[in-house]
């Protein structure tokens, strides 16, 4: 673990929309690989028994009136880092997929970078891509790796983390709209002036519930993943830092 990230000042921020049947072990996986660490459940408008389990086990948790979708839930858990004093905020799925054991590599990374993602397709674990998803993948990835000089593999993953500098812009201004966790927010913080790396990392299986993907899902994925990408990179480029009011 890189010395210059203090745990106790690191927020683990887990977006959840009806895991009843993973939170609690998903919470309870984290608690026990980072100890010192926040951890924070956004409910996205759940109508099960999300939030209810995530207390249960000890994490703080917000609640979301209606759904808002990851980026704007994850919004909700940079304010709140903000509002509470944490410097770094990492993303972990509530579904299981993302290993809290990995978590300490992207820390180690933070000591070269302001965002660190965790990328499956960087020679570590087995995870694969078909049909559209895959072309938009690598596409988006070449766009991404030459605006921001790095050679970046994964830019769709929803596991990373935030230090200090990406946790101030990411509070004011991080995206809500489609994809604007994953692609818009890697072109927001690269516009920024922020320094963005990845770390291999072994995507696991979803412990409960029905995956949302299926092959129709996947051409409308290209689609609106192509449109959400140009989208971005036609925005203003944002200003840095976060008040209260905004």
């Amino acid at each position: 673990m890189s010395d210059s990230v203090d745990l106790r000042r690191v927020l683990v921020v887990m977006p959840a929309l009806n895991e009843e049947h993973n939170i609690d072990k998903i919470v309870a996986e984290v608690m026990a690989e980072l100890p010192d660490v926040g951890v924070l459940v956004v409910d996205d408008g759940s109508t099960d028994r999300t939030a209810q389990r995530a207390r249960e086990c000890g994490a703080h948790v917000a609640r979301l009136a209606v759904n808002l979708g990851v980026g704007g839930a994850m919004r909700t858990g940079f304010r709140y880092a903000v509002r509470h004093g944490y410097q770094v905020v990492v993303q972990v799925d509530a579904d299981g997929q993302h290993n809290p054991a990995e978590v300490p590599e992207l820390l180690r990374e933070l000591g070269d970078a302001d965002l660190v993602i965790g990328a499956r397709f960087a020679g570590k674990g087995e995870y694969k891509a078909r049909g559209p998803r895959r072309w938009a993948m690598k596409v988006f990835s070449v766009v991404l790796s030459w605006l921001s000089g790095q050679k970046l593999t994964d830019v769709t993953s929803g596991f990373k983390a935030a230090g200090p500098r990406a946790v101030a812009l990411f509070a004011r201004h991080y995206p809500a709209e489609y994809l604007g966790d994953t692609l818009e927010s890697l072109v927001m913080a690269v516009r920024a002036g922020l320094k963005v790396r990845q770390v291999p990392v072994a995507m696991r299986m979803r412990m409960a519930g029905t995956p949302s993907t299926s092959p129709v899902k996947s051409a409308v994925y290209l689609l609106r993943a192509s449109m959400a990408l140009l989208l971005a990179l036609m925005r203003r480029k944002p200003a840095q830092g976060f008040h209260e009011a905004a």
